[in-house]
C-alpha cells in the first residue's frame, strides 16, 4: 500500500543574499567628511590652550572652514539623501514630534521621528558654530576685536562640544532602541535591511580625494610653519626668572 506523507509546515527561511544584505545609505564623500570634521573639532579643541599647539589649532581651524565649504556645496548637487532639501523635509516633522511627546505617546512610536528631528537640528547647529568658531578664532588670531572676541570664540567652542555630546547621545539611545550599531553605518556606510541601495552611486573616488586635499594641506602647513624661536621665553619662565 501506497502512503504519502504530508510535509510539515515550515516558515520560510530567508536566502544568505537577504539574510546579509547591507543597503547604501550613505554615500563616501559624506562620510570622509563627517570622519574628517569630527578629527579637525576634537583637535582643535583639546589644543585651543596655550601657544605651544597653536598653528595645529590654527590649521585644524582652517580644515573645518574648508571641510564646511565642501559640505554646504555637497547639500546642493550631492545625492538627494545629502541635500538640504532631505534636511528641511525632515525637520517638517517637528510639530509632529512635538504633539507626540506633549501627549505622552510611547517612546517607540516617536522616536524614529524624533532621532531625525533632533540630529538634524544638532547637524545645523554644529555647522553654524563651526563657521562662527573658524571666524571668530581667524579674527583672535589677527587680534580684531580684543578680549572679548577671545571669549567669543571660547564660548562658541564650548557651545559646539555640547552640541557633540548630545549627538553622540542621541546615536547611542536610537542604536540600542533600534538595535542597529548607527556609528558603523557612519563608517560604511550600509546598514541591514531589505530594498533597494538609498544612495545609487557610492563615490568613492571623491572621498579619497576629499581625504588627499586635506592631507595635503596638513603637510603644506607643517612645512609652512616657521620655525620655534629658542630664545622665546614663555610666561611661565618668566615668572620664574623674576622670583
Amino acid at each position: 500500500m501506497n502512503t504519502t506523507v504530508s510535509p510539515l509546515p515550515s516558515t520560510p527561511v530567508a536566502s544568505p543574499s537577504t539574510a546579509t544584505r547591507r543597503r547604501l545609505l550613505i554615500d563616501a564623500p559624506t562620510r570622509v567628511f563627517h570622519w574628517l570634521l569630527a578629527a579637525s573639532f576634537a583637535g582643535a579643541y583639546l589644543t585651543g590652550e596655550g601657544e605651544r599647539w597653536r598653528l595645529v589649532h590654527i590649521t585644524l581651524g582652517y580644515t573645518m572652514a574648508g571641510l564646511i565649504g565642501f559640505r554646504l556645496v555637497w547639500g546642493l548637487i550631492g545625492p538627494p539623501q545629502a541635500r538640504w532639501s532631505a534636511q528641511w523635509r525632515k525637520l517638517r516633522a517637528l510639530p509632529e514630534v512635538w504633539r507626540g511627546w506633549r501627549a505622552g505617546r510611547p517612546l517607540a512610536s516617536i522616536w524614529l521621528q524624533t532621532q531625525h528631528v533632533a540630529n538634524t537640528l544638532a547637524i545645523w547647529a554644529l555647522l553654524g558654530l563651526s563657521v562662527l568658531s573658524a571666524a571668530n578664532g581667524y579674527a583672535t588670531y589677527a587680534e580684531i576685536g580684543g578680549e572679548w572676541m577671545s571669549e567669543f570664540h571660547e564660548f562658541t567652542a564650548n557651545a559646539a562640544l555640547a552640541t557633540v555630546f548630545g549627538h553622540l547621545g542621541l546615536i547611542v539611545v536610537s542604536s540600542v532602541l533600534r538595535q542597529t550599531n548607527l556609528v558603523a553605518t557612519m563608517i560604511t556606510g550600509r546598514q541591514p535591511g531589505a530594498g533597494p541601495d538609498v544612495v545609487k552611486r557610492n563615490r568613492i573616488w571623491l572621498g579619497l580625494l576629499i581625504a588627499m586635499a586635506v592631507a595635503g594641506y596638513w603637510v603644506y602647513a607643517w612645512q609652512t610653519a616657521p620655525a620655534a624661536d629658542p630664545t622665546a621665553v614663555t610666561h611661565s619662565q618668566r615668572g620664574h626668572d623674576d622670583d
